[in-house]
């Protein structure tokens, strides 16, 4: 079990990260080798203090070597549910789990918006994990949304349970499966009361199926955890980065503007030093 686990490899992640390093905390950083994609395409940064004219690329280079200078690792997996239990929380990554005694969400700002009964329907055939629920899909036909291509063998893996997949992409798809049919529009909503009976698309067509997946890059805060309090898709945090849950804590653009790195990086000093006073107690 670790002390801290960091949900995002962003400023405000790697902050926390390394401070918790500092402290001799166990941490666990969920993230990916890129660290922060909204930090690598920056052309150029002005407003981060000690680094004028910097480009993101290079930004990007000096977190990576600070970790690496404190042997911290990126565990490149995208959690998909985290729960909290009595005394610790458990984080679920596909088929892994992780534990940790207080959990620090640096998710980055939500740029995709749910659609129409996305979230009416959670849990009544609309899911955000392929290996969690794709067996309940046995011989039936569903709808996948998938923005990454990085998670395409997770659609190849629901393929190979279900009857018919029905793929939107955010990408150019090359696949030979044949029970996966591309679709010429994007996804607009959700058609169910009590389940998922049918999609509707952009283009005005109507597609019935079982259930509908969500393959993200990111989950939604409150989605990731159960009774999490957000507004706006933004989660609600007090001055010490703490949530309405206890042990959990949020930094970075997850918890609003302004969207700027200064405040990333300040916000997860903060909620790590707040996690060091919650695992004291």
């Amino acid at each position: 079990m670790y002390d801290i686990a960091i949900v995002g490899s962003g400023p405000a992640g790697i902050s926390a990260a390394i401070n918790a390093k500092i402290r001799n905390k166990s941490v666990i950083i969920f993230g990916n080798d890129e660290l922060s994609h909204k930090v690598e395409i920056s052309r150029e940064i002005n407003n981060y203090v000690g680094f004028p004219n910097i480009t993101g690329v290079e930004l990007n280079n000096a977190f990576r070597s600070h970790l690496e200078n404190l042997e911290i690792k990126i565990t490149p997996k995208r959690i998909t549910g985290v729960y909290k239990m009595k005394d610790k929380f458990t984080l679920l990554a596909n088929r892994e789990s992780y534990e940790a005694k207080c959990v620090i969400l640096a998710l980055g700002a939500e740029t995709v918006k749910p659609i129409t009964n996305e979230r009416e329907l959670l849990g009544k055939g609309v899911s955000y994990c392929a290996t969690c629920d794709g067996m309940f899909y046995r011989d039936r036909e569903i709808a996948v949304f998938c923005d990454n291509e990085s998670m395409f063998e997770e659609v190849e893996y629901l393929a190979g349970i279900a009857k018919k997949v029905y793929l939107c992409a955010g990408f150019d798809v090359k696949t030979s499966v044949e029970n996966v049919e591309i679709l010429p529009s994007k996804i607009a909503g959700i058609i169910g009361e009590k389940k998922v009976e049918a999609v509707t698309l952009k283009d005005g067509r109507r597609i019935e199926v079982d259930g509908v997946f969500f393959l993200k890059q990111a989950v939604s805060a409150d989605v990731l955890l159960f009774g999490l309090k957000t507004e706006n898709g933004l989660i609600t945090v007090d001055r010490k980065m703490q949530t309405n849950i206890d042990g959990c804590f949020a930094a970075g653009d997850c918890t609003g503007t302004p969207y700027q790195i200064a405040k990333a990086v300040g916000e997860g000093n903060i909620a790590a030093h707040s996690a060091f006073a919650y695992l004291a107690k």
